[in-house]
């Protein structure tokens, strides 16, 4: 059974800041990939940013000097600081471990909300 939780969503001003916070356990038996994806109301999932388990990292466009994705590979824990965040980063986050085999895991999500 695989278990990934998200935490740390919630209501925040604009030019405010969240951490969302995941952690992966059960059995995935690889955590290659570890990232945060993102989807609006009437949107498509779109990828936010992720990070290999060797430290490499990936950001969209849209959040790139805003966002930053952090690891820890021996917790199987992965973490997005948003700072500087604007109305239209107001989505679902859904945390996704990504085995490399073509096998992805995704967590419940969790709201953020960015008001103006």
């Amino acid at each position: 059974q695989v278990h990934i939780v998200e935490s740390g969503g919630g209501l925040v001003q604009s030019g405010g800041s969240l951490r969302l916070s995941c952690a992966a356990s059960g059995r995935i038996f690889s955590f290659y990939v570890m990232g945060w994806y993102r989807q609006a109301p009437g949107k498509e999932r779109e990828l936010v940013a992720d990070i290999r388990s060797g430290g490499s990292t990936n950001y969209a466009d849209f959040v790139k000097g805003r966002f930053t994705i952090s690891r820890d590979n021996a917790k199987n824990t992965v973490s997005l600081q948003m700072n500087s965040l604007k109305p239209e980063d107001t989505a679902v986050y859904y945390c996704n471990v990504n085995t490399g085999t073509g096998i992805h895991y995704w967590g419940q999500g969790t709201q953020v909300t960015v008001s103006s």
